[in-house]
């Protein structure tokens, strides 16, 4: 096989390599809005027994208020809690480092492969010029 194949295979492996840590870095950019999105905005809860609903504060702009203290009066607190926000989180830290290995190698490898090309024809140049 020609090496100029086998190279071009290569090259396209890397940058398949590096698209994936793209696609991760994607979902886990996702994964962070949507956290975000969980803690910063206001939200209706409606009562299971009645018509009644009520207005709960952002989850990160309140101080003891709807939001953190929950009870019979205002059921804000059990309709949002922080495990659903921490997972979100959890799930962004391994898909965040999976991402950026994945990038990191993919592009790495494609410049790798042209400086050693480089180097080849380089070679091959002063070996001509000898």
């Amino acid at each position: 096989m020609h090496p100029d194949v086998i190279r071009n295979r290569f090259r396209e492996r890397s940058d398949r390599i590096g698209n994936l840590g793209i696609v991760l870095l994607m979902v886990a950019a996702v994964l962070w809005i949507w956290c975000g999105v969980l803690l910063t905005m206001s939200y209706e809860v409606q009562r299971r027994f009645s018509d009644e609903s009520f207005q709960c504060e952002p989850r990160l702009s309140t101080d003891a208020g709807t939001a953190n203290q929950g009870g019979t009066e205002t059921p804000c607190a059990d309709e949002r809690d922080w495990p659903e926000a921490v997972v979100l989180l959890g799930l962004s830290v391994p898909v965040s480092v999976a991402g950026a290995v994945f990038l990191t190698y993919g592009r790495l490898s494609v410049r790798m492969s042209k400086h050693v090309q480089e180097l080849e024809t380089a070679r091959g140049r002063a070996a001509a010029a000898a």
